[in-house]
């Protein structure tokens, strides 16, 4: 797959050995989250706030109230730009400056639209949805009228990209490689247990395939 143009709106200048404008690797580590953040300027004030988001193709779905600031501000706007984390690992230094993070992240940048068409908007709900536990929406109630008409849905166009990732161990200073000090990594994972009913759930409802395949396939080894 192609990569993004590198410019100075994308372009990865702290790091910059880390950077990756690979688009199949930008695509896989926004498949891999669910929480995005967005950016926006209210009132002269930057605002950031974590949303749910979906993907289809080179477009992010995001959705909320007819209301909701963050998204009629960017339809105002134009444009959007929003980022996503995953943090892997702690990397303890032998030194305290050398102290980091194992993560992937991912910046995007581009168009926003309101998504008018009823076809697309229901789609863009299902790609939101299914984006937290893959191939769930076949198990939920779909939105009635009244809260599918409630509900604005921004399509966020990928018109260029960035991805940065460190994926390695301690970095220390030679001189320091003789301390008696300890220094390694600690591994993150988000990781999912066993279902909680609820507790209004009739006795003789079992849990989905959808939900049981997405605890397994999270569940740590």
């Amino acid at each position: 797959m192609s990569e993004y143009q590198v410019t100075t709106l994308n372009k990865v200048v702290r790091g910059s050995k880390r950077a990756n404008y690979d688009k199949e690797e930008i695509n896989k580590i926004l498949d891999d989250a669910f929480l995005c953040h967005v950016g926006y300027v209210w009132q002269n004030n930057a605002i950031v706030i974590p949303t749910a988001y979906g993907r289809e193709g080179d477009t992010i779905y995001i959705h909320g109230s007819l209301k909701n600031r963050m998204i009629t501000n960017l339809l105002d706007t134009g444009s959007a730009s929003i980022s996503v984390t995953h943090l892997d690992g702690l990397v303890l230094a032998r030194s305290a400056f050398h102290h980091s993070a194992n993560y992937r992240s991912v910046n995007v940048f581009g168009e926003v639209r309101k998504v008018e068409d009823p076809s697309e908007k229901m789609k863009a709900l299902e790609c939101i949805l299914n984006n937290m536990v893959p191939g769930h929406w076949d198990n939920v109630r779909h939105p009635n009228d009244k809260e599918f008409n409630a509900t604005l849905v921004m399509a966020i166009k990928m018109d260029t990209a960035s991805a940065k990732v460190r994926a390695e161990g301690v970095v220390d200073e030679k001189e320091d490689h003789s301390l008696p000090i300890w220094a390694g990594v600690i591994p993150i994972k988000q990781a999912a247990s066993d279902p909680v009913f609820d507790v209004d759930l009739e006795d003789s409802i079992e849990i989905p395939d959808a939900v049981m395949r997405y605890v397994e396939k999270n569940k740590i080894a």
